[in-house]
């Protein structure tokens, strides 16, 4: 029998639209399917408690998947190239297959793996599938990497975006017997608390949960997303967003896939084009943020704008550290603020306009640093991604490509007032208020006292007031701004 190749999974964890699996499907020879887990080479990037519960129960669906097609999943544990070279050399495997990836601890184990296989003539290669298109081919005119997002848009919707590969009917399973660890071995839920228990009760991670939400949301919330995707909304209500980033980001499902959903969809129905195109472009912004961590490494630590590494945040201290944690626990005192920090406690995910509004608040209400509350997210997201969590934190805070002028400082009445006018998000996740008046439910600390009273609700008592003056703060942040400016000139 011809020898085997070995597939080796990384964030792909699917059948459908898996490139290289579909390329050792056909070569009709038997497939070897691997995932290592190599937490030490995540170094400061090691998965958080929420990454780790999903990634528990996405190999777990992936290896049932695998094994109604005649194969089974080989799970290994510690550094991830001794152990595809052991297997590699243990089964005469003389080719290894992968999804290429590109976050800068990936690339380097790629680059490290392939000179080490050279030495025993074995080939590496990698394949497409994380993104809709590789950051290394596109890019301007000049052949520079995009900055802006707009122009980068441009580009990537003139390219080609790759069709779907079908999943394997079938996999031979090699010769030799190979041993493998469980994923229970991995002890990926040692940390489980009362909030990952409940995870499982909203979120159902594997590809065909991934595909199950697609389809719903391509049939019932595309149309209007770009109307509805602003909108926060409590659990049992409709949502106004696909939910697939936490799909999107193991590799449950192929952001090709999605392009190709909508597209089709467009096609069938010109009326739902507008949610359905801005849909298209929340996929290339996941794209956009990947282009910038491929060219700028340093992302995820640094700013993208060198004048910020001299912004003046608020120092460490004890004051800093309380309200600190007054953001994490959701008690800063302004609802819509709290209600999405809350929600991503309980749920492991928030709404992106929320995620706006918080960031914001932490970083130019408080002065804290973008990479603490990166830090807080990574830990408590079930979609933290390296890319678009480091993206979405410098975008807000003013530092990063194509980012929101630091002058722009979300308001946190204002927008609870535009974008949760009922207050429906705020009462689910701040039951303390739920009976204030609409009026009143984004400032709670004006509602007249015998309103209050006659509810026992108590400002600064049974919820707190206001941690910091919104006015206030937003002075202190554009004089802030200005001695950066000052310096940069």
């Amino acid at each position: 029998m011809s020898a085997p190749i070995l597939v080796w999974f990384r964030n792909d964890l699917r059948l459908t639209d898996h490139p290289a699996l579909h390329q050792a499907e056909k070569k009709g020879v038997p497939v070897i399917c691997l995932y290592v887990f190599d937490d030490e080479a995540s170094g400061l990037w090691s998965m958080g408690t929420a990454s780790r519960w999903w990634l528990h129960h996405s190999l777990i669906a992936l290896r049932t998947d695998l094994r109604q097609l005649g194969s089974d999943l080989i799970l290994r544990s510690g550094n991830t190239t001794e152990i595809l070279i052991d297997i590699a050399v243990q089964t005469r495997v003389e080719e290894i297959y992968c999804s290429k990836q590109f976050e800068p601890r990936a690339s380097a184990i790629e680059r490290g793996l392939r000179q080490s296989l050279e030495n025993k003539n074995i080939t590496l290669h990698c394949f497409p599938g994380q993104l809709l298109h590789s950051p290394e081919r596109l890019c301007t005119k000049i052949r520079k990497p995009y900055k802006v997002y707009t122009p980068f848009w441009r580009a990537l919707t003139a390219a080609e975006i790759r069709t779907p590969k079908p999943a394997p009917t079938k996999l031979l399973m090699p010769e030799i017997s190979l041993k493998s660890e469980t994923v229970e071995d991995w002890n990926l839920l040692s940390n489980v608390s009362d909030w990952t228990e409940k995870l499982y009760e909203i979120w159902k991670p594997g590809e065909k949960s991934a595909r199950q939400r697609l389809k719903a949301f391509i049939e019932n919330s595309a149309a209007t997303y770009h109307l509805d995707r602003d909108q926060p909304r409590q659990p049992n209500a409709v949502p106004g967003t696909s939910k697939l980033s936490p799909h999107l980001h193991f590799g449950e499902i192929s952001p090709a896939e999605c392009w190709h959903a909508a597209s089709l969809k467009v096609v069938q129905n010109l009326a739902e084009s507008k949610g359905l195109e801005t849909f298209r472009k929340e996929l290339a912004w996941r794209d956009f943020s990947y282009h910038l961590l491929h060219h700028t490494p340093s992302l995820p630590t640094q700013p993208f704008r060198e004048q910020f590494v001299n912004f003046p945040w608020r120092a460490q201290s004890e004051i800093r550290d309380v309200q600190l944690k007054a953001w994490q626990n959701g008690n800063t005192g302004y609802p819509i603020v709290d209600a999405g920090m809350r929600e991503l406690r309980t749920t492991g995910w928030m709404h992106n306009r929320v995620r706006m509004v918080v960031a914001s608040f932490l970083t130019k209400h408080l002065l804290i640093p973008w990479q603490l509350g990166q830090a807080w997210f990574w830990d408590h997201l079930v979609d933290a991604d390296l890319a678009s969590n480091t993206a979405g934190w410098q975008w807000v805070s003013g530092c990063g490509a194509d980012a929101a002028p630091y002058f722009r400082i979300f308001n946190p009445i204002t927008q609870g007032q535009k974008f949760d006018p009922n207050g429906e998000y705020v009462r689910f996740w701040v039951p303390e208020i739920r009976i204030v008046p609409n009026k009143f439910i984004h400032t709670p600390w004006l509602c007249p006292e015998d309103i209050l009273n006659v509810h026992e609700v108590k400002i600064g008592s049974t919820y707190p007031k206001p941690i910091v003056d919104h006015k206030q703060a937003r002075i202190e942040a554009l004089n802030a701004y200005k001695k950066i400016k000052s310096i940069s000139h």
